[in-house]
């Protein structure tokens, strides 16, 4: 089957979030399955890629017209690559905003971006299935049921879309539908209308043919108010065609016995190599050299309220008063990033922080730290604590979505689990569950590293994902293609 991926990001060319690392981990699976994948991004600034393939499309964007090019990035790991060039759409310092902004025109970039992912299926690789990830890829569906869909090429074509973080909608003022070319037809309360704005997710979720999420657990939340951010009466009613398959993981680049940005490698048997990339981390990150003894906690994450920052700040006093160090990596909300500078200034021993995206060095704390901390308030997957699990650092998490679903709670009696989790979203569970991971981690050396070598024992890989996802695009497909499939059977039966 040909399958393409639509997305705003992914490895190795561009990342904020995870959505990157499965946007380049699923497609290449997918490959070794037999499948045939192409992914398709915007042509950002500081991509490097090879020959045009398409030198013009014609986008007609409400009153004006853009002229986009499609260039040939080449094949990785059997996986094909193309980029959608606009310069003065794409070419910028940053993807979707700068200072915690978002671009003023994200809505007219990733229209654009939509159109042309369809104009590319007609002019340059036609597949069976279009992907689409998150709200920047969200009108391919409207407009493929819509605007398409009397276009003998593609009206058929059926659409998976998967939702990476239900809290990002892509909503704009209603004026924007002119601006790209959407009639007013689609600014309804059963279609993209939402509280008066225009909003990008909703469409998908009413128009593709399925929905999928990163994590069984996150599919049943997301039709709750509690995580449905306003939309639950939505997907409730597409719940027939909407699957949870939890994310992989690449443990050809996550693995501590393959890891060429680590001190030193390690693997389930032999964990010596840990504390050399533990002292590493505490260099790299300026933190005293005798603090080897201690247990370091790390963090690698966007700095939002979703990631349960909110939290962290009331507890920042009980946590620094424990006899431990943290660093942490990310960027994010301003008021959080003050808050992390201020507090490796008021405690530069116990505390130091990187405010980047930084892919090497967060290999360096998946490897270094002792335990990691995601006490996330909603978090559809989570791929840290995986990667965790494989490097023998302990998650400490909030039992929700995805980290509910891979992280099992340690049983000192049973010896069985893989973490510690809390369920109440307040600073007193977070607490008590880092308590308990330190007390484990100083007193009990012998259960530490039974509870290390389950999560190393574990296996999330990408190919029982993959194996469900080609199944679902075979049952899309089906789904659009039962007339002709029916007349082929009849055909063949005279």
């Amino acid at each position: 089957m040909k399958i393409l991926f639509v997305a705003s990001e992914g490895l190795p060319f561009s990342k904020t979030g995870g959505l990157a690392d499965v946007v380049e981990a699923l497609p290449k699976t997918l490959v070794a399955l037999g499948h045939e994948v192409a992914v398709l991004l915007p042509l950002y600034r500081n991509t490097k890629v090879g020959t045009v393939a398409v030198p013009s499309l014609t986008i007609p964007m409400g009153d004006a017209v853009r002229f986009p090019a499609i260039l040939n990035g080449g094949t990785q790991r059997g996986v094909r690559y193309y980029f959608v060039e606009d310069p003065e759409y794409f070419d910028r310092d940053h993807l979707y905003g700068v200072a915690g902004k978002d671009y003023p025109d994200n809505a007219e970039r990733f229209a654009e971006f939509s159109r042309a992912a369809i104009e590319f299926c007609k002019k340059v690789w036609m597949p069976d299935v279009i992907h689409c990830h998150d709200w920047q890829s969200a009108l391919v569906p409207v407009l493929l049921r819509t605007q398409y869909q009397k276009d003998p090429a593609v009206a058929d074509l059926p659409v998976i879309f998967t939702i990476h973080n239900m809290g990002y909608h892509g909503t704009f003022p209603r004026d924007v539908m002119k601006k790209i070319g959407l009639p007013d037809s689609l600014f309804t309360i059963d279609t993209m209308e939402f509280y008066g704005r225009v909003n990008f997710l909703k469409g998908a979720l009413v128009f593709s043919d399925y929905l999928t999420t990163v994590s069984p657990k996150y599919a049943q939340e997301i039709q709750t108010p509690e995580y449905g951010h306003g939309l639950d009466g939505v997907v409730r009613s597409r719940a027939e065609n909407l699957v949870g398959i939890l994310n992989g993981v690449d443990y050809a680049v996550w693995s501590p016995e393959k890891d060429k940005l680590i001190a030193a490698k390690y693997s389930i048997k032999d964990l010596t190599g840990k504390l050399a990339c533990k002292k590493n981390l505490l260099e790299v990150f300026n933190l005293p050299p005798e603090s080897v003894s201690k247990p370091l906690i790390g963090m690698v994450s966007r700095f939002a309220d979703q990631k349960g920052f909110d939290l962290i700040e009331k507890v920042e006093a009980d946590l620094l008063a424990e006899d431990l160090t943290i660093v942490a990596l990310g960027a994010g909300e301003p008021k959080y990033e003050r808050m992390f500078r201020e507090l490796a200034k008021t405690v530069p021993d116990k505390i130091s922080v990187k405010i980047a995206y930084d892919n090497p060095m967060a290999h360096k704390i998946e490897a270094g730290a002792d335990m990691f901390l995601m006490p996330s308030r909603y978090e559809p997957c989570g791929l840290n604590q995986i990667y965790s699990l494989k490097y023998g650092t302990v998650p400490v998490v909030r039992a929700t979505g995805g980290l509910d679903d891979t992280i099992e709670a340690f049983d000192p009696e049973t010896g069985q689990g893989t973490g510690f989790k809390f369920h109440p979203y307040d600073g007193k569970a977070l607490v008590g569950s880092v308590r308990q991971a330190l007390t484990m981690f100083r007193n009990e050396p012998a259960t530490w590293r039974r509870l290390q070598t389950n999560g190393m024992a574990k296996d999330f890989s990408w190919q029982v994902s993959a194996v469900e996802y080609a199944r679902l695009y075979e049952v899309a497909w089906k789904s659009r293609n039962r007339t002709t499939e029916t007349t082929s059977n009849e055909t063949e039966a005279k």
